[in-house]
């Protein structure tokens, strides 16, 4: 098992019209692979994900948002 590894969700153009663009996230993958997102805005929310790829697979939008590490 590997550390967790702390990231920042920054989006370039808001595909939805929702989230809008620079940071608009901020998560962690978990030792066992599994990732949890935090949206920040006046609607923020927390989502777990069974995997950081099922997270982008989502919330990537063909690149426009990138899961940038800290760790």
């Amino acid at each position: 098992m590997s550390d967790p590894r702390r990231f920042y969700l920054e989006r370039d153009t808001d595909v939805t019209g929702v989230s809008g663009t620079g940071r608009v996230a901020e998560g962690v993958v978990w030792s066992d692979g599994t990732a949890t997102v935090r949206w920040h805005g006046d609607r923020s929310s927390v989502a777990h994900w069974r995997s950081l790829d099922d997270a982008r697979a989502i919330h990537g939008h063909d690149g426009a948002t990138r899961f940038e590490f800290l760790d």
